[in-house]
């Protein structure tokens, strides 16, 4: 059974199901799916709790073990069983496959893992865990869809603000949902329930963004200039690395001349998406970038990249007024703006 993580309240209210597994990148949300889940366990007499890990030295025997020992004192048990990596391997695969036969009424097991990639999705033990499971896939919160979440956070804790306001949070926060969630806390105690004034919300909210150099090449492919300017200017102030940035930008570069120079080739956009392993929210920037996007703008693109690598080496003077930064800048704005 899929079920929608805005839909596990009500769920919970109704029943309770021997198999819960949650699957997301976005750690605070699966965190609060994953409580939710605890917390109505206990209170429906399911008092013990064993955690189980799988990491190199963790034995599959030992899920198994738990779901058939009985509590010293009879009590029904919570099975927690992490995987970190997603990637169960092939004897994990099978014990997942046999553990979904053989649930117990006394037992309540919640599975958490990371984003399972495209092909992880098609394996077969996670198609016995969806169709035995109350399966959650949690999606990330885009950064389009972060004013809107932080507005439903404001108003669950009964304030509000308007968009100036609600936007100042967003930016501030860049890439990091959890620290959203803390401003947005820490708002609730320093005011009263109603409406938010800008300049409260500036005084409370601290500059927590934790700039991500892969988002980066998000919002260049999106073409919006003013976030990739932003996110250039925090990058470089936190010290990051700019054969690290230069990299993730030629990569995309590089992918995005493919892509092009295949559907000049006539070969359909999705087939080629498919063949470089493209998909999720990268998907979706892929194909308003290539309609901005000339196969002469990327081929000069490519070759700009590989003048700031010279650069950054000191293997050439530099082509660009000021530092290596603004190179890196241009060479971001040429492919945002098309």
């Amino acid at each position: 059974m899929q079920l929608r993580a805005d839909s596990l309240d009500a769920h919970l209210t109704k029943s309770l199901a021997t198999l819960y597994v949650i699957t997301s990148d976005e750690h605070l949300l699966a965190l609060e799916a994953a409580d939710k889940i605890r917390k109505t366990a206990r209170s429906q007499g399911f008092s013990e709790r064993d955690v189980l890990t799988v990491d190199r030295s963790f034995k599959w025997g030992e899920l198994l073990a738990a779901n058939q020992s009985q509590s010293l004192f009879g009590d029904k048990k919570l099975i927690e069983l992490r995987i970190p990596t997603g990637k169960p391997g092939k004897d994990g695969g099978q014990a997942l496959q046999s553990y979904t036969g053989q649930l117990s009424a006394d037992n309540v097991t919640l599975i958490t893992l990371p984003k399972l990639d495209w092909a992880t999705q098609k394996a077969v033990w996670v198609a016995s865990l969806q169709q035995a499971a109350v399966f959650i896939d949690i999606p990330l919160i885009e950064r389009v869809q972060l004013p809107s979440w932080i507005g439903v956070r404001l108003a669950a804790q009964g304030q509000s603000a308007d968009k100036q306001g609600i936007d100042f949070i967003a930016d501030r926060v860049e890439g990091n949902l959890l620290a959203a969630h803390q401003e947005i806390l820490k708002l609730g105690l320093l005011h009263d329930n109603g409406k938010l004034s800008f300049e409260q919300i500036q005084d409370a909210v601290l500059n927590v963004a934790r700039y991500d150099v892969f988002k980066l090449s998000e919002a260049m492919l999106a073409g919006d200039v003013a976030r990739l300017v932003r996110m250039l200017e925090g990058l470089k102030g936190e010290g990051e690395a700019l054969p690290l940035v230069l990299w993730a930008v030629a990569e995309e570069i590089r992918t995005l001349l493919k892509l092009k120079s295949g559907m000049a080739q006539g070969r359909p956009l999705g087939m080629l998406l498919k063949e470089h392993r493209i998909w999720g929210p990268r998907e979706r920037w892929m194909e308003p970038a290539l309609r901005r996007l000339t196969l002469s703008t990327l081929e000069t693109a490519l070759q700009e990249a590989a003048q700031i690598d010279k650069m950054v080496k000191g293997l050439r003077a530099k082509a660009f007024s000021g530092d290596t930064w603004d190179a890196m800048l241009q060479l971001g704005l040429k492919i945002a703006r098309g």
